[in-house]
C-alpha cells in the first residue's frame, strides 16, 4: 500500500489521501523548500472531506498510477483541507477566479516554487488533468520567462483583489437609501420558490436575517413574505432531511429539491438561529419543529464527547452521492404499511421527489405541520431503517469558528423556546472552547481533533468566538463571557487590525505571510469575518461604553463602497444589517434585580430587533447597570445612547417604551 506525508495529519480530508500513489505533502514551508531545491512547479490541490467532486477526482486521477507518476516526476504536490486553511483557500480561489471567472472545489492550482500561481481550475477528469499538466511542464521548460511574467501579473491581481483601500469619507446613508437597497435586492427574489432566482440554490442565512430585521423595523410586507416563503420552501424541500433533521449545503435545482447531500455545521448553526428568530416573530409551529429536529440531529450525529461539534457529514456513502438519504418507493411502502400509505403520500410529495429512480422526501405545500404523532411515528420508523445503512463519512475535526456559530444558534434557540437544554449545550461548547482552543496568551487555535488542538487561529475564529460569547453573556448575565469576548477583541485588534481601514486581515500580522494578504469583506453563505467583527465592536461599545469600539465599527462600515452596497446588497447583507443598527433607533435594555432571568425570558416571547439586553441580579459596575439595583424589585431600564427613561417593572411597559 502507498503511503505519503499526509499519514501524519489529523484532518480527515488529508487522511483520505494518505495512501494515494501521489507523493502528497501537507501545506508548509518544507514542501515549498523542496520545490525550490528541485526546481519543480507546485500543485496545490484544495478540497474538504464532504466534497463529492473532490472524491471523484481523487478516484479518477489521484488514485491512478499514470496520473500519479506524472505528478510525482514533474511537481511537488500539496494537499490542503480548505476548512483547516481557509486563508490558503481564499488566496488561491481568488487567483482561479481571476484566471477563469469562476471557482469551486476541488480547487487545483499550479504555482511557481515560491507559491505564486500560474494556472488553475476546479474539477478535471483524468485525461484533461494529465494533458493540462503536460502542457504546463512544456511551457515552463520552453519559456520560463513568460511564465514568470504571468505569475507576477496574476499575483499582483490577487494582492489588489484581496485588500481594501482606505476610505475616509463616512458612509452617510438615508433611510430612503436603505429602502433602495431592499428594492434592488428584491429584483432577484424567487417569488415562487423563495431564496434567489435560479439554480443552484444555497441557503443564505445572513441575508434572510436582514429580511427579518428590515421587515420588523419598517413594516415592509414584501420582505416578510419573501422570508416566510423561503423558510417554508426550504423546510418542505429535499434540502432539509425530512427524516433525521438538518440541512444539506445546497440544492442543485431551483426548487430546493435535490440537495448536494453534504451537511455542514456552519449552515446548520446559522439556520438554527434563523428559524428560532423567525419563530419569535411568527410563532410558526413549522419553524419550531425545524429547530427541534435539527438540534436532535446535531446531538445524535455531530456532538463530540466534550461538548464540541464535528464539522461535516459527507455527501457520499458506499461511493455514491446521497445513497444514505434517498428511498426506493417500494421500500417506503413496506416500512409505512398499507394502512398509512395514503396519508403518507398526502403528506410527502413522492411524485415531485422522484430522482434517478428513487425518492428524495419532500413535503407537499398543503401538508400539515409535522408535529402530529403519526408523522413522528413515520419519521422514527424511517430513521431506524436508515441507521442500518452504511452512513456517510464524518469529518470529526472541530473548528473554533464553526463551533462558535453553533453557540449562537443554540442561544437563539434557548431564547425562542425557553428550553434550558439548548443553553446547557451552548455553555458546554463554550467551556470546551475555553479549555482546548485558548492559549495562555489569549490567542486561539483554529482546529481540534481527539484532544489535539492545532493551527493558529484566523480572524474568523476570533470573530465568531466573540459573537458567541457575547450571546452567552446576554443569555446568562455571566460577566466571564463578556470578559473573554473583550480579551479576544483586544488580541484581534493588536494582531489582525489594519489601522488604515479599521478592517482585519484574515491572518495574524505576525504569521508567515502567503503570496497576498487578504481581508474578508463579502458576505456569503457565511458572513464575512469583517462584517461580523463590525457588529461585535458595535455591541461591545454598548456593553462596555468603549467609544473607540463604536468609532471603529462606523469606520469599517464606511470602507464598504456605498454604491456597491446599495446595488449588490446580497454580497453585503451583514453590513446591511449593521446599517439598520445605525439608521434606526438602537436600544440598550438593562434588567436588574432578583427576577432578571424571568423578565429576560418574558422579553424573548417576541422578536424585537435593534435591542441589546444586559442584566444582573445585584449591583454591577458595568456602565449600563451601575447604580440601577433596587433591593426587593426587578427594574427594567430602556435606554438609547445611554440616555435612559424612567424604569418600569413590567416587560409589557418596557416594550411600550420602545415605540415612543
Amino acid at each position: 500500500m502507498n503511503t505519503n506525508q499526509l499519514i501524519n495529519e489529523t484532518s480527515p480530508y488529508l487522511l483520505q489521501h494518505a495512501h494515494n500513489p501521489v507523493d502528497w505533502n501537507p501545506w508548509g514551508e518544507e514542501a515549498f523548500a523542496k520545490a525550490e531545491r528541485e526546481n519543480k512547479l507546485v500543485i496545490v490541490s484544495i478540497g474538504y472531506s464532504a466534497c463529492h467532486w473532490c472524491h471523484v477526482m481523487e478516484h479518477q486521477s489521484f488514485e491512478d498510477s499514470a496520473a500519479a507518476a506524472l505528478m510525482n516526476e514533474h511537481f511537488i504536490s500539496i494537499k490542503v483541507d480548505r476548512e483547516e486553511r481557509p486563508d490558503v483557500d481564499q488566496v488561491y480561489m481568488t487567483a482561479v477566479q481571476l484566471m477563469t471567472g469562476h471557482g469551486g472545489w476541488p480547487l487545483n492550482v499550479i504555482t511557481l516554487p515560491d507559491g505564486r500561481p500560474i494556472w488553475g481550475g476546479t474539477y478535471f477528469p483524468k485525461d484533461g488533468w494529465m494533458q493540462s499538466l503536460q502542457s504546463i511542464v512544456e511551457v515552463y521548460h520552453d519559456d520560463p520567462e513568460k511564465v514568470l511574467e504571468y505569475a507576477e501579473k496574476l499575483t499582483e491581481g490577487v494582492v489588489q483583489s484581496e485588500l481594501v483601500s482606505p476610505n475616509e469619507t463616512p458612509g452617510d446613508y438615508s433611510k430612503e437609501e436603505v429602502d433602495l437597497l431592499f428594492k434592488n435586492w428584491s429584483k432577484n427574489f424567487d417569488k415562487k420558490e423563495g431564496g434567489s432566482s435560479g439554480a443552484p440554490k444555497f441557503p443564505m442565512p445572513v441575508g434572510y436575517e436582514f429580511l427579518l430585521e428590515y421587515a420588523s423595523l419598517t413594516g415592509n410586507e414584501e420582505a416578510m413574505q419573501q422570508l416566510n416563503l423561503t423558510l417554508r420552501k426550504m423546510a418542505f424541500g429535499g434540502i432539509y432531511d425530512q427524516v433525521g433533521g438538518g440541512f444539506s449545503r445546497y440544492s442543485v435545482d431551483d426548487e430546493w429539491k435535490v440537495p448536494h447531500f453534504e451537511k455542514m455545521l456552519y449552515d446548520n448553526g446559522q439556520l438554527v438561529s434563523l428559524y428560532s428568530r423567525a419563530y419569535q416573530k411568527t410563532k410558526s409551529p413549522l419553524y419550531k419543529n425545524i429547530v427541534t429536529q435539527t438540534i436532535e440531529w446535531l446531538e445524535r450525529d455531530m456532538l463530540g464527547p466534550d461538548g464540541e461539534f464535528y464539522s461535516a457529514l459527507d455527501a457520499d456513502s458506499e461511493g455514491e452521492e446521497g445513497k444514505y438519504y434517498v428511498w426506493p418507493e417500494v421500500e417506503l411502502k413496506e416500512i409505512i404499511g398499507d394502512r398509512d400509505w395514503e396519508d403518507f403520500t398526502n403528506y410527502f410529495d413522492l411524485k415531485k421527489g422522484k430522482w434517478e429512480g428513487r425518492i428524495v422526501l419532500m413535503r407537499k405545500d398543503d401538508s400539515e405541520n409535522n408535529d402530529s404523532a403519526k408523522v413522528k411515528a413515520w419519521e422514527q420508523k424511517l430513521l431506524k431503517v436508515r441507521e442500518n445503512r452504511v452512513p456517510p463519512g464524518l469529518d470529526d475535526k472541530s473548528l473554533t469558528s464553526w463551533n462558535a456559530l453553533m453557540i449562537t444558534g443554540l442561544v437563539d434557540a434557548y431564547k425562542a423556546f425557553g428550553d434550558s437544554h439548548y443553553l446547557d449545550l451552548a455553555k458546554k461548547n463554550g467551556e470546551w472552547l475555553l479549555k482546548n482552543q485558548v492559549r495562555k496568551d489569549g490567542s486561539l487555535f483554529h482546529s481540534y481533533k481527539k484532544g489535539k488542538s492545532s493551527i493558529d487561529g484566523l480572524i474568523e475564529d476570533y470573530t465568531f468566538a466573540i459573537q458567541g460569547f457575547l450571546d452567552l453573556y446576554e443569555a446568562t448575565f455571566d460577566v466571564k463571557y463578556l470578559d473573554e469576548a473583550n480579551v479576544w477583541m483586544k488580541y484581534a485588534k493588536a494582531n489582525f487590525e489594519d489601522e488604515g481601514t479599521g478592517l482585519f486581515f484574515t491572518r495574524s500580522k505576525n504569521a508567515k505571510q502567503l503570496i497576498a494578504k487578504s481581508m474578508e469583506v463579502h458576505d456569503n453563505v457565511i458572513p464575512a469575518a469583517n462584517s461580523v467583527m463590525a457588529h461585535n465592536l458595535f455591541h461591545l461599545y454598548h456593553l462596555t461604553g468603549n467609544e473607540s469600539y463604536l468609532a471603529q465599527s462606523e469606520k469599517m462600515l464606511a470602507q464598504m463602497d456605498k454604491v456597491r452596497l446599495i446595488t449588490y446588497p446580497e454580497s453585503f447583507s451583514n453590513w446591511a444589517r449593521l446599517l439598520l443598527n445605525f439608521k434606526y433607533p438602537f436600544y440598550e435594555v438593562a434588567i436588574v434585580g432578583n427576577e432578571a432571568d424571568e423578565k429576560y425570558m418574558e422579553w424573548q416571547k417576541q422578536f424585537v430587533p435593534n435591542v441589546l439586553i444586559q442584566g444582573s441580579w445585584k449591583e454591577s459596575d458595568l456602565p449600563l447597570l451601575e447604580n440601577r439595583f433596587v433591593k426587593g424589585s426587578t427594574m427594567i431600564y430602556v435606554c438609547e445612547n445611554r440616555v435612559c427613561q424612567l424604569p418600569v417593572e413590567e416587560v409589557s411597559k418596557a416594550l411600550d417604551l420602545l415605540l415612543k
